[in-house]
């Protein structure tokens, strides 16, 4: 699985987020996540990647697209 499939999927299953509203320009706050569901989040990405995201700044104001390139960067 890329990073995209896995932010994807994980928007969808864990935090109820219809997959027609996932495009690379959607803010993070339209899809109500704030800074706790985001650090959620956060975990979840590294527990499937098996990576560590310490050092990538998130915010409710990042994009999809924004969160996606960061993961691919540190997954990479």
């Amino acid at each position: 699985m890329n990073a995209a499939e896995v932010v994807n999927s994980l928007l969808v299953q864990r935090f109820g987020i219809p997959s027609a509203r996932l495009n690379s320009e959607a803010p993070l706050s339209t899809l109500r996540l704030d800074s706790l569901a985001l650090e959620e989040l956060r975990v979840l990405i590294e527990e499937q990647l098996d990576i560590d995201l310490d050092e990538v700044s998130l915010t409710p104001r990042n994009t999809v697209g924004q969160l996606v390139a960061a993961v691919d960067g540190v997954a990479a």
